[in-house]
């Protein structure tokens, strides 16, 4: 199950309505959207999308009739049991990217409109303030960092430096592998904002 259906799912099971709904549903062998509304005394187009939402998940099956020329659908719940599991594998760094990304070579932009806040003891910054858009339209965007994050954004090579690669700069921050997908995260992020560039030459 993906987000988009895990979220359609605990929407349904978040309302109200949800148990009635599924004792309704186990105990009549079908039933349509009308006759489950007034059963549980809820608007038919409510009954109608969560009907619908249980077909899209494979919940329920339904099933076209005619009433004199006028279609509907009438809904047979399909299932005995409904689990909520969702893979989080595919959201895992993958190590041969990882290897490239390090080689890139990064430092702060010139004119990025960004404020870096260090920390107490001044070994690395705490959170970085973004400004966009003018006058009333301004907005302030600010992110909190992690600490490995910002041992290494302490390191950043300032706009007018040599730019450094990103596994340059997690060395002299003093991180090990296990912090690299927050590193690469956090690249990413300032990267849309135009806080940080990448200097690496195209392949």
């Amino acid at each position: 199950m993906d987000f988009t259906q895990a979220a359609k799912l605990g929407s349904c099971l978040s309302k109200d309505y949800a148990e009635e709904f599924f004792a309704l549903l186990a105990t009549y062998r079908n039933i349509s959207a009308s006759e489950a509304a007034s059963r549980l005394n809820i608007h038919i187009k409510t009954a109608q999308d969560f009907l619908e939402d249980l077909f899209s998940l494979g919940i329920a099956t339904r099933e076209e009739v005619y009433e004199g020329k006028r279609p509907y659908f009438r809904y047979t719940l399909a299932v005995r049991q409904v689990n909520l599991s969702i893979d989080l594998a595919y959201m895992f760094p993958k190590d041969d990217v990882e290897n490239i990304r390090l080689r890139e070579t990064i430092r702060e932009k010139q004119n990025n409109r960004a404020r870096f806040t260090t920390s107490r003891s001044n070994d690395y910054i705490s959170s970085v303030v973004i400004w966009s858009g003018e006058g009333r339209e301004r907005r302030e965007r600010k992110i909190n960092l992690s600490v490995p994050q910002g041992r290494f954004l302490f390191h950043l090579p300032f706009p007018t430096a040599e730019p450094l690669s990103i596994e340059e700069l997690i060395v002299k921050a003093g991180l090990d592998g296990t912090h690299i997908p927050e590193i690469l995260d956090i690249i990413n992020v300032l990267a849309d904002f135009g806080v940080i560039e990448n200097c690496s030459s195209p392949l």
